[in-house]
């Protein structure tokens, strides 16, 4: 049997309530899915790494928000971010997120949009 060492991290509250459901539901744990997960990661990344393909790398940094999609669209020669979606699916990555800061401001500039209050007009 294989053996393990503990560690410590550290995640979003709301995101290990969702795994936990998850792990529920799968009659699993959180951790076995977290070693899955992780294991992927690193079987996907090294096998890429050993055949001298640096695309992994470049969806990874991607993923990490470390690359915007027009930089990787370039850097991989693909046509559209709807390739680049694809890619992201096949490489099992999850796509960045926007910081924050800019998710409120989106938020912001929505809620400060003009609302029309007499319902669709009649022609």
């Amino acid at each position: 049997m294989a053996s393990t060492v503990n560690f410590t991290g550290s995640v979003d509250p709301e995101l290990l309530k969702r795994a936990k459901v998850i792990a529920a539901k799968t009659d699993t744990s959180v951790n076995a899915l977290f070693n899955a997960e992780l294991r992927h990661l690193v079987e996907t990344f090294e096998a890429a790494e050993s055949t001298g393909n640096q695309n992994f790398k470049v969806l990874l940094d991607f993923s990490l928000g470390r690359l915007t999609d027009e930089e990787v669209v370039q850097a991989l020669g693909i046509d559209s971010d709807e390739d680049l979606f694809l890619l992201m699916a096949q490489a099992h990555l999850p796509m960045p997120r926007l910081p924050d800061s800019i998710t409120h401001g989106m938020v912001n500039q929505l809620n400060a949009l003009p609302t029309d209050q007499t319902g669709p007009s009649e022609i």
